[in-house]
This record gives structure tokens, sequence and C-alpha cells, in this order.
């Protein structure tokens, strides 16, 4: 079975998306199987992070912000904003797909774990999240 979600962000940061991919799964034929997730686009990501302490997602944006600078005299990829092809790197050096295990139609999360998708431009984007189910 596949899915499509359309996800909203608001700019550059982690949403998680983690109840989203579980109502899908509420639809799965199988009660257990492999959940894929694919980003359609170079400019997001997808991780599985902690989802308790929110000083995890600032750090970890903090770093990767330092990881991957703008306006590096090295980018000709430069026509879309100074956060452009960094959102290209942080996307490589990231993931644009995660697999799942599901049982009995729950994610096999851990408990301080959540999916989530990561914006790495500035601008509000719509992204869009190819989910299939499998057995």
């Amino acid at each position: 079975m596949i899915t499509r979600i359309r996800i909203s962000s608001q700019g550059q940061g982690l949403l998680d998306i983690t109840s989203r991919v579980q109502q899908v799964l509420q639809q799965a034929s199988h009660q257990s199987g492999l959940c894929s997730l694919m980003i359609q686009h170079t400019s997001a990501s997808l991780i599985i992070q902690e989802n308790a302490d929110p000083s995890v997602q600032r750090d970890l944006e903090n770093w990767l912000n330092r990881l991957v600078s703008e306006n590096d005299a090295l980018y000709t990829h430069t026509m879309e904003g100074a956060d452009d092809m960094p959102a290209h790197l942080k996307s490589v050096l990231t993931n644009t797909s995660l697999a799942i295990p599901y049982e009995d139609r729950r994610l096999c999360l851990g408990v301080w774990q959540a999916i989530y998708l990561w914006e790495h431009r500035y601008c509000a984007h719509e992204r869009e999240i190819v989910i299939h189910l499998g057995e």
C-alpha cells in the first residue's frame, strides 16, 4: 500500500510527523510489516530523533547550521537564495528515506523516539512524503 501525505512547514525546523504516519498505519491491511518513508524533496529530510527534550532539536539545528554555512564562496548554485545550497547539503548529510518496522499497526519506535521532517529552508514549504507499507 502506498500513501502520500503533505506536510506544511513553517520554515527551518523539525516537525514531529509520527502521528501522521501512525494514522496511515491504521489503514494497513497487514498487522505487521515494514513502513518505508521517502520525502520527495532535496532541501528537506527525515530523521528519527528524541521526542522528550526540545533542546535536542535546537542543538541539532545549531550544529548542522554551523557545519553547513551559507554564502560559501565555493557554491555555484545560488539563484534560489543563500539557504538553498546549504539545504541540499543538509539533506545529503541526513536522510531522505527511513524504514521502520511496525507490529499490531504500531510503529516499533523506542519510547523517546519520533519521526521528524527536517525543513532546511527558511520559507514555508509544502512537503510530500511517500509512505509504503509492506508485509
